[in-house]
């Protein structure tokens, strides 16, 4: 050593360093954010989704389900900030809101497909 090193501290091998948590009220929004993604009707939306802006009928269709469940399905994903929307007459289209869930959508696939 030059001098200029300074050596770890050891750390006996029965001791834990205390783990830094986020707060209780992130980690409850974490796992809420999580529940949306565990029903696999709102996943094969999200696909519909992931490279395509679709409207209600058109996503409807690509997920074989009544315009009604849809609607109901995409409520859920609004408010959990996954889906957006823009409006062009009476037609409402849906976008997935940003990168990050096309990220989750692709990481998940990843991982499963490992």
């Amino acid at each position: 050593m030059t001098g200029l090193e300074q050596a770890a501290p050891a750390v006996p091998k029965n001791e834990h360093q205390p783990v830094e948590m986020p707060d209780d009220e992130v980690l409850y929004e974490l796992a809420d954010l999580f529940r949306v993604f565990g029903d696999s009707t709102r996943i094969k939306i999200l696909y519909a989704l992931h490279d395509n802006e679709l409207c209600v009928q058109d996503i409807a269709s690509a997920v074989q389900l009544s315009q009604s469940a849809v609607s109901h399905q995409l409520r859920v994903l609004k408010d959990s900030k996954l889906v957006r929307f823009r409006r062009e007459g009476k037609t409402v289209f849906y976008a997935l809101d940003d990168d990050h869930v096309r990220s989750i959508l692709s990481m998940g696939m990843d991982h499963i497909e490992e």
